[in-house]
């Protein structure tokens, strides 16, 4: 996504089921959960991060917390999988990109390779297996709209 790009009206359309990572009133972090968006690449159900974006200068630990709660929610939607595209417009192995992909790598996600994204940008395509991870409340309290399901099926995590 172009360094331009207006971030919060990514997430203001009236169809857009954003989820976010909150602490002490702040927004760390948001995505857009997608139960099988029809991606190019990857087999089989998976539920797709769109739009992840978090604040500059945060920890790995919002990250870690957002891949924690990301394989948790897949797995309470019944699905195997969670994907993700990040922008590389580089070599995989060249940094920046490189750097972030190996502590992705270190916190469970699976690089699966490069290529066009949802967008058209080249991006790296991450894999992470779905787990529930039943203690996780006690770190994170999460409500998520549960993509393709009814309207008052909620997820708490």
């Amino acid at each position: 996504m172009p360094a331009q790009t207006d971030v919060p009206a990514l997430f203001r359309g009236p169809q857009t089921k954003s989820a976010g990572l909150i602490e002490d009133g702040k927004l760390l972090a948001c995505m857009v959960p997608e139960r099988d968006p029809g991606l190019s690449w990857g087999e089989g159900p998976c539920l797709f991060l769109g739009r992840v974006h978090t604040l500059p200068d945060q920890s790995d630990d919002i990250t870690r917390l957002m891949t924690l709660w990301d394989s948790d929610f897949a797995a309470r939607l019944d699905v195997p999988l969670v994907r993700a595209e990040i922008l590389a417009r580089h070599a995989l192995q060249a940094e920046p990109i490189a750097a972030l992909l190996r502590r992705l790598t270190d916190m469970g996600w699976n690089v699966r390779g490069s290529g066009p994204g949802r967008d058209g940008d080249r991006v790296a395509r991450l894999e992470l297996t779905a787990e529930h991870r039943p203690g996780l409340s006690a770190l994170i309290n999460c409500q998520a709209h549960a993509p393709h399901l009814a309207a008052d099926d909620r997820s708490n995590a």
